[in-house]
């Protein structure tokens, strides 16, 4: 009977002890941040943005601030997934013998963004970006590298890279760019995700613009360098500063290097009016820009 007892004894020690490990781990789950990640579609968003703002979906007709519009996606994410932090932006687009043109390299450079390739074919036809998608979707989930997903996005193929998303615990949510008429989403995507958010023409007018549009080259005004560009950002943070004071600047520095989406395009609007020159599609003078407005409020803190 005593030996029974020292058994016993022992045994519920050792539970004692495993539960003590489960509680010390679910601590520790409980502290750690949730993570989301933005996977876009750039052949649905040029395609959908291109029609709702300039008209057409031919990328030769428009300029896209690739840029611009990747830094009002991360605060808009960051605005509906408040406590979670961002893994990064994936962006999936289609080249020739998967080979990046200049613009997708652009885009490749930024800080936070990955660009996955698939290819063209000769309809300059995107082929295997969808299996992209559900590749990185599907891997990203099963090690629990993320909890949330934004997927900018409409083809019905992409309902399996939901579902092997969610079949590992992730919530995917759809984001969809409003169309002019009709819907420009499959029906079994929108069925098959956790939530849907419309982004409007309001939210696209400053990154998309028609080609023949150029507001102040029109007027026959040299193109700015990179110092140029950047002595105009320090002089409108400097401005910024001064009316909004050190309490606003606190809050925005914890976002650096991303500008909040009013922010950003407060700026872009007072440059091009002191530059005399639209920045519309010229991602090199944006981020000088941006630097140079950064810059100027780090030497300040």
């Amino acid at each position: 009977m005593e030996a029974m007892n020292d058994d016993l004894a022992a045994l519920g020690a050792r539970i004692d002890h495993t539960n003590e490990l489960l509680e010390r781990m679910l601590a520790e789950v409980a502290k750690t941040p949730s993570t989301h990640a933005i996977f876009v579609d750039a052949g649905y968003l040029y395609a959908a943005a291109g029609r709702l703002v300039a008209g057409t979906e031919d990328r030769r007709a428009f300029d896209l601030d690739a840029e611009g519009l990747i830094d009002a996606l991360i605060d808009r994410a960051r605005t509906i997934f408040a406590d979670s932090r961002l893994l990064r932006v994936y962006w999936y687009d289609g080249a020739r013998r998967r080979i990046h043109t200049a613009e997708q390299q652009t885009i490749a450079e930024l800080p936070d963004v990955k660009v996955r390739l698939g290819n063209l074919n000769a309809n300059n036809q995107q082929k295997g970006v969808d299996s992209l998608i559900r590749t990185d979707l599907e891997s990203l989930a099963r090690h629990r590298a993320i909890s949330d997903a934004a997927l900018l996005g409409g083809d019905e193929d992409l309902v399996s890279a939901v579902e092997a998303a969610q079949g590992y615990g992730a919530r995917v949510h759809l984001w969809g760019i409003e169309a002019p008429e009709g819907r420009n989403q499959a029906e079994p995507l929108l069925w098959e995700v956790d939530s849907q958010r419309t982004l409007d023409l309001e939210f696209f007018k400053p990154y998309v613009s028609r080609r023949t549009a150029a507001a102040y080259d029109a007027t026959g005004t040299a193109r700015p360098s990179r110092e140029d560009v950047r002595f105009v950002g320090a002089q409108i943070a400097a401005r910024w500063l001064a009316s909004r004071g050190r309490e606003a600047l606190v809050e925005l520095l914890p976002g650096h290097p991303y500008l909040p989406g009013s922010v950003d395009q407060d700026l872009l609007v007072e440059a091009e009016g002191l530059l005399q020159y639209s920045l519309r599609g010229h991602a090199d003078l944006r981020r000088a820009l941006r630097d140079g407005f950064w810059g100027h409020l780090q030497a300040q803190y």
